[in-house]
């Protein structure tokens, strides 16, 4: 039985003519453990019959083995093997044609099967591979004794088990998840196609003149001498700006098609990014196939100890970054969903992404491309040290992958190699020296491969006079002092290195957690410079006092801590810019002790995409369009002495704007971005016991804005919880919203409660839990003494218990 090998086919244009491409969402069976070997899924099974064990479960694509477990309070997710198995149709249009298995993703380990044959492996989580199966296909089918609508038995192992000779390290701040969570394509292709087309553009300086250089590699496995390729290059709006034409006597290996000049070209920016359309064709005796890339003229710059330009404009870099994770799918995630998330981020305003730490799905950076986001994109070499020659292999293959997939995209300026080198624990050994010499090989191969783009690396010291950009780690008021060192302490970093980046800022908040005094842990927290982070780093105990450890989580303090960066940000002139760490919570396995367990709360939004207070600081100072946000939207009761002077804060980009406290003007105020906080759009009120209705009206030139949040004021102080309630608030679509509050002895709410509380159900419904977010734990802390959790009712009767250490158990009947 011939074994047929993986071939790298590159599949990555948008649009493709000649070849049939569908994605295989439906019909897939999964299983959660590893089989006795590949005949245990693809044997015939009768229902009832031993051979049915074990049982699999119907899923669609994309789907993760982590889709809930990463957030299980209460097991350590899972890592080791699962099956997917389907049945396919085969129909391939094309005489000679090749059928291929295209994979856009799949964790971390993989082999795939055709029946019992072998047809092809792949290491590693995040880059595209291929698999032609055409062979086996034809060899099954010969095989088989009824032709008549054959299906084509398809099996795949995937596999995520710890590997310390893989990367990333399981010391990651991230799931190193399992499954196939992104798309899996069936694609039918000419004998003669395409594996690859490296579209480059560069322009003057000026951006009067643009060139378009065009590059090929072909898969042909049939071994075609010759062929003819036809190029077409069309502008922004479709029309042909023109077209080159070439025989080719020799198809092996990178050949050079040809380049073609454009006067004016319209330049790619991220206020409006142009791009064009390149149209390649081969033709091969009567077979053609056609690839369709889209490319955008621009040209970058970072200036030796400066800033960043674009198309020779200095543009500040106003950024954030991802990872690929949600709540209820974990990596899994859908088009929409990450269409969803960057239309989040662009309205925003970011111009600017760090795709950490791992090559992102191609959808990711076809939205930046049409979105105007510029890209930096590393692999995935991420804490724990150097390992030997497999691991070595591993990520110079990934680092070529990414280079190579996302070559055409104009968003992309930056490959990273590497992220917190500096932290050992893998080995045995920590050799500072291997780690240079071997980040000093993938900087070269990555300047081989793309001249054209910069490299960098975040937090590693001792290398970062390797590439071309350095971020080095800056957390001031989070890991390291207080947050009003920020512009001192990147400016001395700044210094050290010839490029700056920051990389990395921010900290965690507890969604729905606010304070009335969110400051105050700065008290304890003296000035610390760098060295002072790594011992801090995740952990909530021991060590130095910091915010991250003796802060209180709270939004209010975030949303302090981002209006100050951001307002210093406008006035540092040499900055390039800086990346928020990180736009949407997201699942970690190192953290189990945080509000929600196993989740990295450093958001902007939680893992649902619901908005924390903090977006709406970002969009204040990023954005045109008018916008204006009251802070405390889920903050329902403020509290504090009998007629306390309390400060309402708005953040607007409007130039100014009204307050009205139940229907009382407080006064307008004018926006001034260097008067913190809220840029001086903030009113201070003496408060009494009852309700309150706060509206804002703003004004950007003649369009007009406005925002509304009731709250109560309570004065009535607090003890020790001594009692839970927990009630129903409402039910939607036959989902019940169930909130515990804490109150002490004397029927008080108390409002600071951050107590850990544990859901449980019995009945017919079921718990919402194990989304990742501050309202689909069974077990989380409280916020202001108060914690919420949804059920899906079923239509019949249940009952809510909580579980508070020291406080009696609440029930509520459903």
């Amino acid at each position: 039985m011939k074994s047929i090998l993986t071939v790298g086919i590159l599949l990555c244009c948008q649009y493709l003519f000649g070849q049939q491409k569908t994605r295989l969402n439906n019909d897939w069976q999964f299983v959660k453990q590893d089989l006795g070997g590949i005949w245990e899924a693809v044997r015939a099974v009768k229902k009832g019959n031993p051979e049915e064990v074990p049982l699999w479960t119907n899923v669609t694509l994309p789907h993760c083995v982590n889709a809930e477990d990463a957030v299980d309070p209460d097991v350590n997710y899972y890592q080791g093997p699962a099956w997917y198995r389907t049945q396919l149709k085969i129909k391939n249009p094309y005489p000679g044609g090749r059928t291929l298995l295209h994979f856009e993703g799949a964790g971390q380990k993989s082999t795939v099967y055709v029946n019992t044959t072998l047809v092809g492996s792949h290491v590693g989580g995040y880059d595209e591979w291929t698999v032609d199966i055409t062979d086996a296909v034809d060899a099954f089918r010969k095989n088989a004794a009824s032709q008549k609508e054959l299906k084509i038995p398809v099996a795949i192992r995937t596999d995520n088990s710890r590997d310390l000779e893989m990367i990333p390290s399981d010391l990651s701040d991230f799931n190193l998840y399992g499954g196939l969570y992104r798309y899996v394509n069936l694609v039918y292709v000419p004998a003669l196609s395409f594996e690859h087309l490296f579209v480059q553009t560069e322009t003057d300086k000026d951006g009067r003149a643009g060139r378009l250089s065009l590059r090929a590699r072909f898969y042909n496995p049939l071994k075609s001498s010759n062929a003819t390729v036809a190029v077409k290059l069309l502008d922004p709006k479709g029309r042909v700006v023109q077209q080159l034409e070439k025989k080719l006597a020799d198809l092996s290996g990178d050949i050079a098609i040809g380049e073609i000049s454009v006067k004016s070209p319209q330049l790619w920016s991220t206020e409006l990014p142009a791009l064009y359309t390149v149209q390649t064709t081969i033709q091969d005796g009567t077979n053609s196939c056609t690839r369709v890339e889209k490319t955008g003229f621009r040209n970058f710059e970072f200036i030796q100890k400066g800033p960043f330009m674009l198309n020779g404009k200095r543009l500040l870099l106003r950024g954030t970054q991802r990872h690929e994770d949600g709540a209820g799918v974990a990596a899994a995630l859908t088009e929409d969903m990450i269409r969803t998330e960057f239309l989040l981020m662009k309205d925003m305003g970011v111009n600017f992404i760090r795709l950490g730490h791992y090559q992102n799905s191609r959808i990711a950076l076809e939205l930046c491309d049409s979105l105007g986001i510029l890209v930096w994109e590393e692999i995935p070499w991420c804490r724990g040290g150097l390992g030997g020659d497999v691991f070595k292999a591993q990520a110079r293959r990934m680092l070529t992958n990414m280079i190579e997939q996302h070559y055409n995209s104009p968003s992309v300026i930056i490959w990273g190699i590497g992220n917190e080198n500096d932290w050992p624990g893998d080995f045995p050994t920590f050799d500072t020296i291997a780690i240079r010499n071997f980040m000093s090989e993938l900087n070269t191969i990555s300047h081989q491969l793309d001249p054209s783009r910069k490299t960098a690396i975040r937090r590693c010291d001792f290398c970062k006079d390797i590439v071309d950009v350095y971020s080095p780690s800056i957390w001031a008021g989070w890991y390291r002092g207080i947050y009003t060192e920020y512009k001192d302490v990147s400016r001395a970093e700044f210094e050290r290195v010839k490029h700056f980046l920051h990389a990395e800022w921010g900290g965690d908040s507890h969604a729905r957690r606010h304070s009335e005094t969110p400051d105050k842990a700065l008290q304890k927290v003296g000035k610390a410079g760098a060295a002072d982070e790594r011992s801090g780093d995740a952990s909530l105990f021991g060590g130095a006092a910091r915010v991250s450890k003796d802060g209180d989580w709270s939004e209010s303090y975030i949303c302090n801590l981002f209006d100050w960066h951001l307002k210093e940000q406008e006035t540092m002139p040499w900055l390039t810019g800086a990346a928020q760490w990180i736009f949407k919570d997201f699942s970690t396995p190192v953290r189990p002790d945080n509000p929600v367990p196993y989740m990295n709360q450093k958001g902007l939004l939680e893992r649902d995409f619901t908005k924390k207070e903090a977006y709406y600081v970002f969009q204040s100072y990023w954005t045109n369009k008018p916008m204006l946000h009251i802070y405390g939207h889920s903050m329902p009761v403020r509290w504090g002495d009998e007629g306390e002077t309390k400060m309402v804060k708005v953040y607007s980009n409007c130039e100014e704007a009204e307050l009205f406290l139940n229907g009382k003007s407080l006064g307008k105020k004018r926006r001034n971005s260097q008067d913190f906080p809220a840029a001086g759009l903030r009113w201070e009120t003496p408060m009494h016991k009852g309700n309150y209705t706060i509206k804002v009206v703003g004004r950007k030139g003649k369009e007009q804005v406005s925002d509304q949040i009731n709250f109560e004021y309570r004065s009535e102080k607090w003890g020790k919880p001594a009692k839970a309630t927990l009630h129903k608030m409402n039910e939607q679509n036959g989902i019940c919203t169930i909130e515990i509050k804490l109150f002490d002895a004397k029927g008080v709410q108390c409002l600071d409660a951050v107590n850990w509380v544990r859901f449980a159900l019995a009945g017919d419904g079921k718990l919402i839990d194990n989304q990742g977010t501050s309202t689909g734990s069974r077990y989380v802390q409280m916020y202001n003494g108060r914690a919420i959790i949804r059920v899906q009712a079923n239509g019949g009767k249940s009952v809510v218990s909580t579980k508070v250490d020291g406080v009696p158990a609440a029930f509520v009947e459903l």
